[in-house]
């Protein structure tokens, strides 16, 4: 690996997920258009993440990353961004309750347009056609599938629209504490989880009621050194993708100077992350990625090997800078035990700082007898629960998750149909009802809740009871409230 760096040196290492434009022409006119426009996001708030993340790697934060597989142009509605953002303050507010450490919000939001495949082609109605990769390649209708440069420019301007209204929402006082239930009850129908939010609201309205009849208005803690804002009125909340399209990253790749510093921000994002397709360490995705300077994720599956994993660490962390790489494992409720330890392992014998999230989305897809990609949700639930037994019994922590998720209602105001299970027990047959994802199957709103729940319950079960002898797990009281440990499907 040369140290020799600039944001255009992937270009000579081989490329996986590649993505072929029959006008090369058109393709370096719209680059060279990006090349000029506003960055999207801030040097400063992509040190403000890093700083952030050095907390979750200290054990002093947790993460949640969330949001959709795949945004899609059409669903850049008001609507959609507000109830993807109130879903992920629900979320955070449960873990925040039962946990009682600050969440570093990260949506995957604002740029996650692009996917990758396994092939470059797909049969559509007896018709072999080019595989659709994302509103920012191509289309999803079978005759709109050559891949066009001018959505790259969309890509751009969606993004942008979509940050903008976010950061107006949460500068607004969407987020405020003071009434955390404009964020989810008119949309929780399950009785039980209408109950235990409200049970958290309650005791938040009656902290809050306090602090102010003895004029406490805010309560800045270290969290906030890093120049966040207040907590009970304003997040911090920050944008990511994954890093597939590397010409566009490298057209919203800016130099900045920092503390005297020069630096190589991607300003597409605050966070980017590598995945499981992309990881070569002589290829072009881990070439691009060691050079920028933002903090970065890298998906580890089953076919990463434990040295492989401490080499590319090696790569895109040579200093061991904290806050700089976050591990987002996805095996599998079934392989999980054979890999994570081994990776632990690895991690801790190199000396690098991680922090290790857990995604169980991705290794538990599956086919229903409809043809519908699902998710089982006991599965996710078993992956998530072998992720915090395994980091305990490996001295590790478990320091967040990444869920695919949806706040998304329809017309009726009712959620997606497209995982099954949960303490709505959706069946398979009521899949087809409201299935609106077009690329992976993700938890409802109130499917999320019940992770949220399960997470929040574990902690608060650790903290009270520490690692007691036969002191009660929270996952376990989590699982008698959904009827019984899940089974993994055949």
């Amino acid at each position: 690996m040369s140290d020799t760096w600039s944001p255009s040196s992937w270009r000579e290492k081989p490329i996986a997920q590649d993505v072929k434009y029959p006008d090369e022409k058109h393709l370096a006119s719209v680059l060279s258009k990006l090349t000029t426009l506003p960055p999207i996001v801030t040097p400063p708030e992509i040190e403000r993440l890093r700083y952030q993340l050095g907390l979750v790697q200290r054990n002093e934060a947790f993460l949640l990353h969330a949001g959709d597989c795949a945004e899609s142009f059409d669903a850049c509605t008001h609507e959609n961004i507000s109830s993807k953002i109130g879903l992920i303050l629900s979320f955070s507010l449960i873990l925040i309750w039962g946990a009682r450490l600050p969440v570093v919000r990260i949506g995957r939001i604002a740029g996650q347009y692009a996917k990758p495949r396994s092939s470059s082609f797909e049969n559509v109605g007896g018709r072999e056609v080019l595989s659709f990769r994302g509103d920012n390649v191509n289309g999803l209708d079978v005759n709109d599938r050559t891949p066009d440069p001018e959505r790259l420019l969309r890509a751009y301007f969606h993004s942008t629209t979509t940050l903008n209204y976010l950061r107006g929402l949460l500068a607004s006082g969407f987020a405020s504490l003071h009434h955390p239930r404009d964020w989810s009850l008119t949309h929780v129908r399950s009785p039980s989880l209408r109950r235990e939010f409200e049970t958290i609201v309650d005791g938040i309205s009656d902290a809050l009621d306090f602090s102010l009849t003895i004029g406490v208005e805010s309560n800045s803690t270290s969290y906030e050194r890093g120049g966040g804002r207040g907590t009970l009125r304003e997040v911090d909340f920050y944008t990511s993708h994954e890093g597939l399209m590397l010409a566009y990253e490298e057209a919203l790749t800016r130099e900045f100077t920092n503390s005297k510093k020069k630096h190589y921000y991607n300003t597409s994002a605050h966070f980017l992350w590598i995945g499981d397709r992309t990881r070569q360490l002589t290829g072009a995705h881990v070439e691009y990625f060691r050079g920028i300077r933002n903090p970065i994720g890298i998906k580890i599956g089953p076919s990463m090997e434990a040295g492989e994993l401490s080499r590319l660490l090696d790569i895109v962390n040579p200093g061991k800078e904290n806050g700089r790489v976050t591990l987002i494992t996805r095996y599998g409720a079934r392989k999980i035990d054979d890999h994570l330890a081994g990776h632990i392992s690895a991690v801790q014998k190199s000396g690098h700082p991680v922090a290790w999230i857990c995604d169980p989305m991705h290794g538990n897809t599956l086919t229903s007898s409809s043809g519908l990609k699902t998710r089982n949700f006991g599965t996710i639930i078993e992956e998530l629960t072998a992720c915090l037994r395994i980091h305990n019994a490996c001295n590790s922590r478990l320091g967040g998750v990444s869920l695919e998720f949806t706040g998304e209602l329809n017309e009726e105001g009712f959620s997606v149909t497209e995982c099954v299970g949960g303490s709505m027990e959706l069946s398979e047959e009521e899949l087809g009802l409201r299935y609106q994802s077009f690329c992976d199957p993700r938890l409802n709103f109130e499917q999320s809740l019940d992770v949220a729940f399960l997470i929040s319950n574990h902690f608060k079960h650790k903290r009270r009871n520490g690692n007691k002898p036969g002191a009660v797990d929270g996952t376990d009281v989590l699982y008698s409230e959904l009827g019984g440990r899940p089974q993994t499907p055949n």
